[in-house]
């Protein structure tokens, strides 16, 4: 495996510059690939029959959906 380019427009890059504000880390890769492996997760419990949800502080469900 070597490196790969990705092309993202501005808005994208905006986003995973926030993000890697967040959290702390000049790595975009890293970001880029926890949220890859959210969306894996999300398609592999959706494969399954399942559902991902998120819950708040205040024990609110949010299914994740995409």
């Amino acid at each position: 495996m070597g490196p790969v380019t990705v092309e993202l427009n501005h808005t994208l890059a905006e986003l995973l510059a926030r993000l890697c504000v967040e959290f702390e880390t000049d790595d975009p890769t890293g970001v880029m690939s926890r949220a890859l492996g959210l969306l894996e997760m999300v398609q592999h419990t959706k494969r399954h029959g399942g559902r991902l949800c998120f819950v708040n502080a205040r024990g609110d469900l949010a299914d994740v959906v995409f």
